[in-house]
């Protein structure tokens, strides 16, 4: 076992050399020091366990020293030495972190009790000090591991509300795939936009499962090739406040289910289902629309025949300050330029 550390700390001569011996003699490694400003220097320089600190020295004194050399050494055990009359500076250092004091003229027997009990104290502030660090390490991987598993069951919860979604779409081949590419695109486009990366997820999950509420229109209007009746299409735009409703619970979707509810709404304040006009708008449910006609426009539907990209982004700038907000249609035709828009999962 390694032998205790102990630096004296005495401006006596004579008592530094009678104390060292004695430490000595107890099988400790000893150095001294004549003032506070040597101790404080070696204490720099060399670990110690335990000190031996007289409380009125030349220079700076023993209540200046035991913060310093604490702050040099945090897990050193301080025992002061004082005459009959500085038991009070001996106590103020204590305040500041001396574990014990012995007054002058010391007795070997209360020297050595007087040590074994600092010793004592500074192991167990050591072992306490372990172990609040390990709880804290221990405190902050389990949080790591909840926020891992928040995380992974956040992604499971998307992840099965995108098939949903898939097998909605999987009924009608014209609509196949429609959601993921408006995911791609509308990520593109918010990415243009200068959105940060967690905005730009949240748009993308949104374009994912932006026609969730689909579930809960009658599959007769859904299947519908020919023009709605107004009856027919004030049911089929409940799809916007269906979907967030069923999501409602979910409140880590809570920034993505604005986004579905808003996807309608148009820039002159006459979509739907609340009416929002201009900046009102969530920016990423603006973004979501202009995705949403673009890909309605450049793949085939029963009504239509599918445009070019070009054809398709000219079409968009006719809307732009009605149902579209201009600054979007700006960014998804820089989009289009640079062929960044999407990956089609089905061609016709």
């Amino acid at each position: 076992m390694e032998s205790i550390r102990v630096l004296v700390v005495d401006d006596e001569a004579s008592l530094r050399e009678a104390l060292s011996t004695y430490f000595r003699k107890l099988g400790y490694q000893v150095d001294s020091a004549g003032s506070g400003d040597e101790a404080l220097e070696k204490l720099r320089q060399n670990p110690f366990d335990l000190m031996l600190l007289d409380v009125r020295m030349p220079g700076m004194s023993g209540i200046d020293v035991v913060p310093e050399a604490l702050h040099a050494r945090p897990e050193l055990a301080i025992v002061m030495l004082s005459a009959m009359n500085d038991a009070t500076s001996a106590a103020i250092c204590m305040q500041r972190g001396a574990l014990d004091y012995l007054t002058k003229p010391i007795e070997l027997t209360d020297l050595g009790q007087a040590v074994d009990r600092a010793l004592k104290r500074r192991d167990t502030l050591l072992q306490n000090r372990e172990i609040s660090q390990w709880l804290k390490e221990e405190v902050a991987e389990r949080a790591k591991e909840v926020e891992f598993e928040r995380r992974r069951l956040e992604r499971i919860t998307v992840a099965t509300l995108e098939a949903i979604v898939n097998a909605l779409e999987a009924k009608d081949r014209y609509l196949t795939g429609h959601s993921a590419r408006v995911a791609a695109l509308a990520a593109t486009i918010a990415t243009e936009l200068g959105m940060s990366d967690d905005e730009v997820e949240k748009v993308r999950t949104a374009g994912r499962l932006h026609d969730l509420g689909k579930i809960g229109v009658r599959e007769a209007v859904l299947d519908k090739e020919g023009p709605l009746t107004p009856d027919e299409y004030e049911h089929i735009k409940q799809h916007v406040v269906i979907g967030p409703d069923i999501l409602a619970p979910l409140e880590h979707l809570r920034e993505v289910v604005e986004l579905i509810r808003s996807h309608h709404e148009h820039w002159d304040g006459s979509g739907y289902p609340a009416g929002l006009a201009g900046e009102k708008i969530p920016v990423g449910a603006r973004v979501l629309c202009a995705a949403e006609i673009y890909d309605a426009l450049t793949t085939p539907r029963p009504y239509q025949e599918k445009l070019s990209p070009e054809e398709a982004t000219q079409r968009l700038r006719q809307l732009a300050g009605t149902i579209l907000d201009p600054s979007v249609i700006g960014a998804i035709e820089v989009a289009v330029r640079r062929r960044k828009t999407l990956v089609f999962l089905a061609q016709s």
